[in-house]
């Protein structure tokens, strides 16, 4: 019976090894700056494109200001001056809003180029420095290496010697 016992209580004692390290994980890849500049330029657009549609809004309602006109009211008076007006009104306003459009668009072209140009730059540099660890790393492989080879050789010749 004390060999059973013996024998399970060594089964469940053993311990699986486990990796050692004191070097900190890295959580991120060499594309999540590009990633987060393409989200920078995502953002940027989708806020030009907001305010063009609030200027659009905005451009509406000076428009039917203009015009005198109130959804609650009837409009009374000579409907052909109002028509008029109202078209005037509209195609100022529209011009102003195409032209703040195109100015905001052309905006967020250039904070997008801009953002792309960045994150092509942080891609370059990461993978410039791990190609600089990397060949540090070979050197200081192959240094180790070397050294080892002169102690294997110095270690051949003393056991040839006492021979």
């Amino acid at each position: 019976m004390s060999a059973i016992f013996r024998t399970s209580a060594l089964r469940t004692v053993r311990v699986a090894p486990r990796a050692f390290s004191t070097s900190v994980r890295t959580r991120k890849s060499a594309m999540d700056p590009v990633k987060d500049a393409a989200k920078t330029v995502d953002k940027t657009l989708s806020q030009a494109a907001i305010k063009g549609l609030e200027v659009g809004q905005s451009a509406t309602e000076k428009a039917k200001a203009a015009v005198g006109m109130d959804p609650k009211k009837d409009v009374h008076g000579n409907m052909e001056d109002a028509a008029s007006q109202a078209k005037a009104s509209a195609q100022h306003m529209s011009g102003e809003a195409k032209g703040k459009g195109q100015e905001l668009a052309g905006e967020a072209k250039g904070k997008g180029q801009e953002m792309t140009g960045e994150a092509k730059g942080k891609g370059q540099e990461i993978a410039g420095e791990a190609k600089g660890k990397g060949q540090t790393m070979t050197g200081a492989v192959k240094g180790k290496a070397e050294e080892l080879k002169g102690q294997a050789k110095g270690t051949a010749e003393e056991v040839k010697a006492k021979m």
